[in-house]
């Protein structure tokens, strides 16, 4: 036990030393000094993290250096500040760190939402925006949209027909989205016992609460071994449910025979399978990374949306009335 904690203190003390190095010879924005190994963490300890960091911008500027762990991060907090970041210089910060949650639930990192900046994530965007996300693709699933909406709606209905029963439209839409997504991306319809025993949505919701949990081996990274948190287990098991039943699904669609039908997102990712593109090859593990950041995307976001337009409407009657007259 000893000697593991001697190793972690060398290797922290190499980091610390590194990182001086570097930092001393850059001229670097203002902003708070922190502690060794540990950085700045301690300052975004309270319950809104986001609260912190614009108590820390009133006193250093709207652009601000502090070290999270042994990551060197900047803090932008102005919209001029952020337009030099994401427009003028936005190749120089367009790549993404290593992230543990991304590490091992995305495959490698292999997803576009992940992926570091270079000719691999810059090939797999050009591909998905011409053959996946193309205007002539979207209006292709325009009836089937049509067709889940309508079910949808249909479904409320019956419920509300029955009297004074309370409709979870949360529920409701979060069903309607997985189902318009699994047919576009999947090809079909699925239920939550064809993917997993705790479901398809619970372990979709479960991976992305972990993508986003605050992990101290993402800012200290040599810990990462000791699995402080208890993360580690939990997403490879995430990530182990995915590539079963992703797996099953590419299998699914190498031997279908049916060429009548319109072809989904897995088809088109399926027919670069071996495809060589300069540093690298499309194999099964980016296409499953690709399938996934789909599915996330477009569920999560979308749900969340309509969520809280349906909110709105119900606090604003009048703009309901005209939705409703529309």
């Amino acid at each position: 036990m000893v000697w593991i904690w001697a190793t972690i203190g060398l290797l922290a003390l190499v980091h610390i030393l590194q990182a001086w190095c570097r930092n001393k010879k850059k001229r670097l924005p203002p902003g708070p000094r922190g502690f060794p190994i540990f950085g700045s963490l301690h300052l975004l300890s309270g319950e809104f993290p986001n609260n912190d960091l614009h108590r820390l911008a009133q006193k250093y500027g709207d652009i601000m250096y502090m070290r999270l762990g042994l990551m060197p991060t900047i803090v932008v907090s102005s919209p001029q500040a952020a337009k030099l970041f994401l427009k003028t210089h936005d190749l120089v910060f367009a790549s993404r760190p290593p992230h543990e949650g991304a590490k091992y639930i995305s495959f490698g990192q292999r997803n576009l939402s992940f992926a570091e900046y270079g000719p691999y994530w810059r090939n797999m965007r050009k591909m998905c925006t011409l053959k996946l996300l193309s205007n002539h693709k979207i209006n292709s699933f325009k009836s089937m949209r049509r067709e889940e909406v309508a079910l949808c709606v249909e479904s409320i209905r019956a419920v509300a027909d029955k009297g004074h029963v309370a409709v979870d439209l949360s529920e409701n839409v979060s069903s309607l989205i997985m189902d318009m997504s699994c047919r576009m991306v999947l090809g079909k319809k699925y239920r939550d016992e064809d993917f997993d025993a705790r479901g398809f949505r619970s372990v979709i919701k479960e991976g992305v609460q972990l993508a986003g949990a605050p992990n101290l081996a993402d800012y200290i990274p040599f810990i990462a071994p000791l699995d402080l948190h208890g993360f580690t287990k939990r997403m490879k098991s995430v990530n182990k449910a995915f590539d079963v039943f992703f797996e099953k699904i590419i299998e699914e669609h190498l031997q279908s025979n049916d060429g009548e039908r319109t072809k989904d997102f897995v088809d088109v990712m399926v027919g670069f399978t071996g495809y060589e593109e300069s540093e690298y090859r499309i194999e099964r593990s980016h296409i499953k990374a690709i399938i996934l950041d789909m599915l996330v995307a477009s569920m999560d976001t979308s749900s969340t949306t309509v969520d809280y337009a349906l909110a709105e409407l119900m606090r604003h009657p009048k703009a309901m009335k005209k939705v409703q007259k529309s």
